[in-house]
């Protein structure tokens, strides 16, 4: 039996679930989440938590990914899901302009304007070098951050660039002169 899919799900306070076909919408303080699921895999609820119950081993591939993802959409509409940028190089920041769209200065010859999609926020520290990003689902959140960081990804020679703010980077020694 997977470790993962056994585990049971918390339902937090006005969380509420429903099951329509192939998929499941989590409805919670924060929004709503709909979460395509495969067949063959069943939600029980008992003592305010959920319970996924595959019906036979020919799914057991799937039930802890199902089961993640609905903790995921779970989590999502009660806490909601962040991740933090760090823009790290002389001139380089980020500002708002408006409340979808993010600017960022990355030492090209242009400004890049990033428009964030449905259900995504941004926020930018006073210092314009960290861009905070929310929402409720995780992998839009974490897939927005992604594209940011591909704007101007971290330089293994001089660490310039957008990097996740828990990223360890490996600084790599640059030539010497020859003698």
């Amino acid at each position: 039996m997977s470790r993962i899919g056994k585990q049971p799900i918390p339902l937090g306070k006005g969380v509420k679930y429903s099951v329509h076909g192939n998929t499941v919408v989590v409805e919670g303080p924060k929004g709503k989440v709909e979460q395509p699921i495969p067949g063959g895999l069943k939600f029980e609820e008992k003592d305010g938590h959920l319970h996924v119950v595959r019906h036979d081993d020919s799914q057991a591939a799937i039930h802890g990914l199902t089961r993640a993802l609905v903790a995921n959409a779970v989590r999502g509409v009660t806490q909601g899901w962040t991740r933090e940028l760090d823009i790290v190089g002389i001139g380089y920041r980020a500002e708002l302009k408006g409340k979808n769209t993010v600017v960022f200065t990355l030492g090209y010859s242009h400004p890049i304007e990033f428009p964030l999609p449905t259900g995504i926020a941004a926020t930018i520290d006073p210092k314009q070098t960290r861009v905070t990003i929310s929402g409720i689902d995780r992998q839009k959140v974490g897939q927005v951050a992604a594209d940011m960081r591909s704007l101007r990804k971290p330089d293994p020679y001089k660490n310039k660039g957008v990097r996740y703010s828990d990223e360890k980077l490996k600084k790599k020694v640059g030539k010497t002169g020859a003698k």
